[in-house]
């Protein structure tokens, strides 16, 4: 199979994942991409779109739908007075806690076929992918929240096969 196929057909299989821990959570796979998101610390609006790859209008609708569930709310975002940040709710901190728990262990098994020493492999390729094209950190470890105060902004890849500057 070549690395296209391989790389498309993968990301079909892991949506599929986030749709069916979505189902078994109640929420939809977007919801859950954004609690997950969310994990780390509260963003703007204009942050998340970008780590999400979404439209202003989208991420409207999908922040309007998940603050209806009580599972984020709006803030005032301390560095600017005319923004607002979104932020988890206890209930969606939770939430978002097992989603993220249920997302994981059914990714994990997904090369449950493949050796200890293959899947370390297929680890380190895929995150090598992963850096060189700059992805945005939108699914992390939840224990890993930064210190009080500060911020990680999201970095966003300038475009499909982009590459940091060596």
């Amino acid at each position: 199979m070549a690395v296209a196929s391989a790389l498309v057909r993968s990301a079909f299989l892991v949506n599929a994942v986030y749709t069916e821990a979505g189902r078994v959570h109640g929420i939809t796979a977007q919801q859950g991409r954004l609690l997950c998101t969310l994990m780390p610390q509260p963003y703007g609006m204009s942050e998340l779109g970008e780590m999400l790859g979404l439209g202003r209008s989208s991420l409207t609708g999908l922040v309007d739908r998940t603050v209806r569930r009580g599972l984020v709310r709006r803030e005032p975002d301390p560095r600017d007075g005319r923004a607002v940040r979104v932020a988890l709710t206890e209930a969606g901190d939770r939430l978002a806690r097992r989603f993220h728990d249920e997302t994981c262990r059914r990714v994990e098994d997904l090369p449950s076929g493949l050796a200890p020493a293959e899947r370390e492999r297929l680890a380190a390729l895929l995150a090598r992918v992963v850096l060189d094209n700059e992805v945005p950190e939108v699914f992390t470890d939840p224990d890993v929240r930064p210190a009080p105060g500060v911020r990680h902004p999201p970095v966003v890849p300038t475009g499909p096969g982009s590459r940091r500057s060596t």
